[in-house]
C-alpha cells in the first residue's frame, strides 16, 4: 500500500511540475523532471520513509524537511543518489573540496528554472499550494521560511530574489 501511495504522489508531483516547466518553455524538463524517484534505489527507500509511519514525517509547515537529520540511513543515501542525479537541486551545485571547504557552482538557467517549477510542484502535490492561486505569489512564502538553508552561488541567490522578493 505505501508504494501505491508514494507512487501516486510521485505522478502529481511530476505533472504538477511538468505543467510549471512548460509554461517556461522546458519541455524536456518538464518530461523527465525526477524521473529517477523510480528507480528502485529511490522509490523504495522514499517508500518506506514517507509512508512507512507517516506522509508528514520531518516536514515543517512549508513541505521542507531537514535530509540529513532523518535517521534513516537507506533514506539518507537514496537522498544523495537523487541529489546527484539531478541537476535542478541546488545540492548538485555544491562542490566540495579536498581542503575541507565547499566551491558553490552558478546554476545553469535552464535548472534553476526547473528548481522554482520543483518548488510550486511540490507545494501543489502536498496540499501547500492551491492549484488555482498564482504559484509565485505563493512560492515567495516558501522562499522566505526556507532560502537560508540554501548554498547557492551568489548568481543564483540573486536571480530568486529578484523573482521572488522585489
Amino acid at each position: 500500500m505505501k508504494y501505491w501511495k508514494y507512487l501516486k504522489y510521485v505522478v502529481r508531483h511530476k505533472w504538477y511540475v511538468m505543467i510549471e516547466c512548460f509554461k517556461r518553455g522546458l519541455i524536456w524538463r518538464g518530461l523527465v523532471h525526477d524521473i529517477s524517484k523510480l528507480f528502485p534505489s529511490e522509490f523504495i527507500p522514499y517508500a518506506n520513509f514517507f509512508y512507512g509511519s507517516a506522509i508528514e514525517k520531518g516536514r515543517n509547515s512549508t513541505g521542507y524537511y531537514k535530509p540529513t537529520e532523518t535517521g534513516d540511513e537507506e533514506f539518507d543515501f537514496a537522498w544523495l543518489l537523487h541529489q546527484k542525479r539531478n541537476k535542478h537541486h541546488w545540492q548538485w551545485w555544491v562542490l566540495p573540496e579536498d581542503e575541507g571547504g565547499i566551491k558553490v557552482i552558478e546554476m545553469e538557467p535552464k535548472y534553476r528554472t526547473e528548481m522554482l517549477c520543483d518548488w510550486i510542484g511540490a507545494g501543489k502535490a502536498q496540499g501547500h499550494f492551491s492549484p488555482k492561486k498564482d504559484p509565485l505569489r505563493e512560492t515567495k512564502h516558501w522562499w522566505k521560511e526556507n532560502n537560508h538553508k540554501m548554498q547557492l552561488h551568489k548568481g543564483t541567490r540573486s536571480y530568486f530574489e529578484l523573482l521572488l522578493v522585489y
